[in-house]
């Protein structure tokens, strides 16, 4: 099956147990990834001293994702999605040992390596989701870590590791399992199966599928602006969070507490992330994709006014950043959708790796800027300055109606 191009039967089941494997692989992947958007930025105040530059936390890990989604995308053109998925998986595991290790000595720029390196990993994580169309049908492409804050901080104490660092120990062994899982579960590789249904389609027939670069480029516009609306809050969000746990009135709050206030405010986030994008990925096959990528809009704009109006007040953060992962979500599955089916298969890959170190380079700017936005215009201003993306958004939709289905 790894030399020969698929039939349609084994095409679908291959599909079913790739989505089912890049599933595992995501949650494993996301574990990392949630406890460094949970810590990274309270880790960075604390090392540095300052809240202004608690947004090069996420700054670094999404410039990490920018970096090598290029790369990671030329390589799994050349060798498959495997090779490239576990390289990133590497990448994330070095970086958990260097975050460990700047915590120890209190490093900044150390720390800032360290998560830069986990981004790297996340790239392969973001990849993973243009993995699954890789073998979908065109009309069906569109397809905990933070909680483990207080008992990580148990385990780590136990240990003897930094302040702030215990849940690392559990992303170093949910990234040693998806690592596994991709190595041995990920087989036929799916965009080389791909690949091969693709050469033998052109021998049979002369079908070609049409290359529509405009809706492409509002596709990776859609996607970056969503991601980069969905760090920059989020990544304030910790901060904002720990001066509110401290109280409006100067009471002291202990680091347990800020610990599960933002341990359960970005866990929220997270499913938010995950939880639903199934239902959004039906959603694009049958409403289409545009219209998805819209509602996506709608939700950012719905988590926008939550912070600005309600952004003071703890319920208020949470239903801000649940929309706020919704949001993202519905985005990021209809655009990589719209993405796939808009670009033709000889520049497909090298337009998904673009669109991924686009959407991370913007975000890491967006992060740096939010820690500044923070620290001038509080909360409340961040979600204003974030709005104008949305709004751009959906000003520029008409250029993707061609393709609205």
């Amino acid at each position: 099956m790894t030399d020969v191009a698929l039939t349609a039967t084994q095409q679908q089941a291959v599909q079913r147990r790739t989505v089912l494997v890049l599933s595992l692989g995501q949650v494993l992947g996301g574990i990392a990834f949630g406890a460094t958007v949970s810590l990274g930025a309270l880790l960075a105040a604390d090392i540095s001293g300052s809240d202004a530059l608690s947004g090069l936390a996420t700054a670094s890990v999404t410039l990490g994702a920018a970096l090598c989604a290029i790369p990671l995308a030329r390589m799994a053109a050349r060798l498959g999605r495997r090779r490239a998925l576990t390289l990133g998986n590497l990448f994330a595991l070095v970086g958990i040992a260097v975050v460990i290790l700047a915590a120890s000595v209190r490093v900044f720029p150390l720390l800032l390596v360290g998560i830069l390196l986990i981004g790297a990993g996340n790239a392969g994580n973001l990849q993973s989701r243009f993995a699954a169309t890789d073998l979908a049908a065109p009309q069906h492409r569109g397809v905990a870590g933070p909680l483990l804050l207080g008992p990580g901080e148990i385990v780590g104490q136990a240990i003897g590791m930094p302040p702030q660092t215990g849940s690392y120990v559990f992303s170093f062994v949910a990234q040693c399992a998806a690592l596994a899982l991709y190595l041995v579960a990920l087989r036929p590789d799916p965009l080389l199966a791909a690949q091969r249904l693709a050469q033998a389609a052109a021998a049979t027939t002369s079908a070609v599928v049409a290359d529509r670069p405009r809706v492409a480029r509002y596709a990776i516009f859609a996607i970056a602006g969503s991601h980069v609306v969905m760090a920059s809050v989020m990544a304030m969000t910790p901060v904002h969070l720990s001066h509110m746990a401290h109280g409006a009135h100067g009471a002291a709050a202990t680091p347990a507490d800020v610990s599960a206030l933002v341990g359960i405010t970005i866990a929220l986030h997270v499913g938010g992330m995950y939880a639903l994008s199934p239902v959004f990925g039906v959603l694009a096959d049958r409403w289409g994709r545009l219209r998805v990528v819209l509602l996506g809009q709608a939700l950012l704009g719905g988590a926008l006014a939550f912070a600005v109006f309600a952004g003071t007040e703890a319920w208020g953060v949470m239903v801000a950043l649940i929309l706020l992962g919704l949001g993202w979500s519905a985005a990021t599955v209809a655009g990589a959708a719209l993405l796939t089916e808009a670009s033709a298969p000889e520049v497909r890959t090298r337009r998904q790796g673009r669109s991924d170190s686009l959407m991370s380079l913007s975000a890491a700017a967006g992060s740096v800027l939010a820690g500044i936005v923070l620290s001038n215009f509080q909360y409340a201003g961040l979600g204003i300055a974030a709005s104008v993306l949305v709004l751009a958004i959906v000003a520029l939709s008409p250029l993707a109606r061609s393709s609205a289905r």
